[in-house]
């Protein structure tokens, strides 16, 4: 993969007291991992019983915890040594939505493989790994990225490139390109990655669709594939950084604080726009992309839950895509959240990151703007979400080192 020297920027940030202030350390579009930590780890990783994680207690605050178990691994699967961490609203969301004291969170890792499951060979102990699992999962209290040591299945688990980091393999946003492919397959029914593009009939190249937030994680991975797939995509965002989603292929870009956005954005589709990704659901989002769809209808995918009572188009087909579904294993909470087992997606989950691995090792697809924050540890991963939440956070990917090498 073609990378270039770092270009980095110290800002510091004072959080709250029991928390030291962070370091930020800004990476650009494509970095090389030669000037970062690389693994120097060698096989015969010793292992504890115990580890510390960031788990949910009451009322679903997430606290730093000591003396958590070590995940237990399965035929399989992969047991991870944690080294870096990268951010999502998720993260946060979930336990505030659905608090259940001990559960683990976190849905983003990139560490070292420090021991396999039985039938595993495609990795050894001692392989850099990343890769994303489900969290805040009731049927399986141990899952989540927020911890040392981390359960992956391996067939979800994606070889980081050589002369790239840790840090900057979180790039690629392993949870939101996988949320993405989602939505593509399964509500907008197009292809996620070209590798598809002979199986869905209803694919037209050049077809128009629509990127709510284009400047989000998910708005440039959404815009990346999308164009991959051959589709003109048409995104939103505020205007200082129209040339952030324009470098990532974005073919039209309008201001959503404007008070036309829709009706421009229907006049530039002459009005057949008929597929559309919101990526947050609000009031606000859902409004604009409904009234931004065409004369004859289409689809609405959100990412988030929306009041169904905006919409009120019947021609608008709608729904909600949750990321932890793509394993086709089911999801384990209260509707509409809840998602039933479904064997074919789980088949098609796992030739999605086939041709993922591909993208990534070749180049195609380019990672995610981040910023590190520093100092390494889990106080500053809760410090990292405490900026999420104050939607401090716009046109990069939070990343944070949970250990040192």
């Amino acid at each position: 993969m073609e990378c270039c020297k770092l270009s980095k920027s110290v800002i510091h940030i004072q959080m709250r007291k029991w928390i030291a202030p962070l370091r930020f350390i800004y990476f650009g579009l494509c970095c090389s991992g030669r000037e970062l930590r690389q693994n120097d780890m060698s096989p015969g990783i010793p292992i504890p019983t115990t580890h510390t994680a960031i788990i949910q207690h009451g009322g679903g605050e997430l606290k730093v915890t000591h003396g958590v178990p070590v995940p237990s691994i399965l035929p399989g699967w992969l047991l991870v040594k944690n080294v870096a961490v990268a951010l999502n609203p998720c993260d946060f969301k979930m336990a505030a939505r659905f608090p259940t004291p001990g559960l683990k969170n976190g849905v983003d890792f990139a560490g070292i493989v420090a021991a396999v499951g039985d039938g595993v060979k495609e990795f050894k102990v001692g392989d850099r790994v990343f890769g994303c699992v489900p969290s805040n999962k009731q049927d399986d209290p141990e899952s989540g990225s927020f911890g040392q040591y981390i359960k992956v299945e391996v067939i979800y688990a994606l070889r980081i490139p050589t002369g790239t980091s840790f840090e900057q393999a979180l790039a690629f946003g392993p949870a939101c390109v996988s949320t993405v492919a989602l939505a593509l397959h399964e509500c907008l029914k197009i292809p996620a990655t070209p590798d598809e593009i002979a199986y869905y009939e209803g694919h037209k190249a050049g077809e128009t669709v629509l990127v709510y937030g284009g400047s989000s994680s998910i708005g440039l991975l959404a815009i990346q594939l999308l164009k991959l797939c051959g589709y003109h995509v048409v995104t939103t965002c505020s205007p200082h950084n129209f040339d952030l989603v324009k470098k990532y292929g974005a073919d039209a870009v309008f201001d959503y604080h404007s008070q036309t956005c829709a009706a421009d954005i229907r006049a530039y589709t002459r009005n057949r726009l008929k597929r559309v990704i919101d990526p947050f659901g609000e009031t606000a989002t859902t409004s604009l992309c409904y009234e931004a769809i065409g004369r004859a209808g289409g689809t609405y995918c959100a990412l988030e839950q929306y009041q169904e009572s905006l919409c009120t188009r019947q021609t608008v087909h709608h729904q909600l895509i949750m990321g932890p579904a793509i394993l086709g294993r089911g999801v384990l909470l209260p509707e509409p959240y809840g998602i039933a087992p479904d064997p074919e997606l789980h088949e098609w989950s796992k030739r999605f990151y086939r041709s993922l691995q591909t993208l990534i090792e070749e180049g195609t697809l380019k990672p995610l703007p981040i910023k590190v924050l520093e100092p390494a540890g889990f106080d500053t991963v809760l410090a990292g979400l405490e900026l999420l939440k104050a939607k401090q956070v716009s046109g990069y990917k939070l990343v944070v080192p949970v250990a040192s090498q």
